[in-house]
């Protein structure tokens, strides 16, 4: 008799916890945490890519328990570090440090910035020009304080 258990698997779908990545116009990665039938933790990572032919998207799937997170993380950030530094020392990473979710919203923020940046600018040129153009106080003005 097979036994299905409906409850558990609603459980697994419903994440604690959710952060995607926008990796590119097709490409985006899903980190969830998830929890046990006994309420343990679990992180799964989902590559989805856009499909060429159709509307359709594959994923794959990874599966993290509690025990491998550090044995993990050390071994994604040695690999990492070893392209970075041995194999691709000159590359500039920082370069691709964008995010593709929004991105006429950055671009909005980034008109906002150079525009807050230039009313700055203007006011410390006329608070300058201001300052210049004052008489210097003389002493008896400063005897009067």
């Amino acid at each position: 008799m097979a036994y299905e258990n409906n409850n558990q698997q609603e459980r697994n779908n419903d994440s604690i916890f959710s952060k995607r990545l926008k990796a590119g116009k097709r490409r985006t990665y899903f980190f969830d945490v998830k929890t046990t039938r006994g309420n343990d933790y679990f992180l799964t990572i989902t590559e989805s890519k856009k499909r060429f032919n159709d509307n359709g998207y594959d994923r794959h799937k990874v599966f993290l328990y509690k025990e491998d997170f550090n044995k993990f993380l050390n071994a994604l950030t040695e690999t990492i570090n070893y392209v970075k530094t041995e194999l691709m020392p000159d590359f500039d990473f920082d370069a691709y440090n964008h995010d593709y979710s929004d991105s006429r919203e950055d671009e909005q923020d980034t008109d906002a910035q150079e525009a807050v940046a230039a009313v700055r600018s203007e006011v410390a040129a006329a608070a300058a020009t201001a300052e210049a153009e004052a008489p210097a106080p003389s002493s008896e003005d400063v005897d009067k304080w």
